[in-house]
C-alpha cells in the first residue's frame, strides 16, 4: 500500500474497541454500556460508509471499493476472544447487525441502489420472510433497504420499531447505524468522552 492510500479501518481499531469492552463492567441496561456498545458499531458503519464515499468520489474503483468493505468484514466479523461470555454475546450482536451494513455496501458499489420497492416495503418483505423461516430472503431484502439507504433515503422508524426482535430487527439496527454513518461519516471517539 503506497502512502497516499487511504486506510479505512485495520484490525488495531477493532481490538481497540474489543479491548475496551473487555476492559469495561457491561450493563446492557446501562446507558453508559448501551452506548459504547453503539459506538462500536457505528464506528465500523462510518467505516464503511467512508468506502462507499470514496467510491461515489471516484477514489476508488468498483474492485478497490468491494476489496475494502470485504477487509473490513474479515477483521469485525472473524471470531472474538473474550473470555467473559456475556460480552462476547453483546460483541456477537454488534457482529449481526454489521452483516447487512457490509453486504449492503458491496451491493451498492456493484449494483447501485435498489429501485423496485422502498425501504420500508423491503424492511417489511424482509420481516414476512423472517416470519416463514426464510432468512436468507429477509437478509436480501435488507441488503435492498440499504442500498437505498446509503443513496439517500431514510429508513423508517416506525416500521423498525413494529419488527419482532431477531434477525431482521438487528440488521436493521445495523443500517440504523449506516443511515447515521451516511449523514454525519465522523469518527466515533475510542476515548471516554
Amino acid at each position: 500500500m503506497s502512502d497516499s492510500e487511504e486506510t479505512f479501518y485495520t484490525a488495531d481499531r477493532w481490538q481497540n474497541w474489543l479491548d475496551r469492552v473487555a476492559g469495561e463492567d457491561l450493563d446492557p441496561e446501562d446507558e453508559d454500556s448501551a452506548r459504547l456498545l453503539l459506538n462500536l458499531q457505528d464506528d465500523t458503519a462510518i467505516a464503511v460508509a467512508k468506502v462507499v464515499a470514496a467510491y461515489d468520489d471516484d477514489r476508488l474503483s468498483e474492485d478497490e471499493a468491494v476489496g475494502e468493505i470485504a477487509d473490513i468484514r474479515d477483521i469485525v466479523l472473524d471470531e472474538v476472544d473474550i473470555a467473559d461470555e456475556e460480552k462476547a454475546m453483546l460483541i456477537d450482536g454488534v457482529q449481526t447487525s454489521l452483516v447487512c451494513v457490509f453486504y449492503s455496501a458491496e451491493e451498492y458499489v456493484v449494483g447501485g441502489p435498489a429501485d423496485e420497492a422502498t425501504v420500508a416495503e423491503y424492511v417489511e418483505a424482509a420481516a414476512a420472510a423472517e416470519a416463514e423461516e426464510d432468512v436468507d430472503a429477509a437478509l436480501g431484502y435488507l441488503v435492498q433497504a440499504g442500498t437505498r439507504i446509503i443513496d439517500g433515503d431514510e429508513l423508517p422508524m416506525e416500521t423498525v420499531e413494529d419488527l419482532e426482535y431477531g434477525l431482521v430487527s438487528e440488521w436493521a439496527n445495523g443500517l440504523d447505524s449506516l443511515q447515521s454513518a451516511m449523514s454525519d461519516p465522523e469518527v466515533v471517539e475510542e476515548d471516554d468522552g
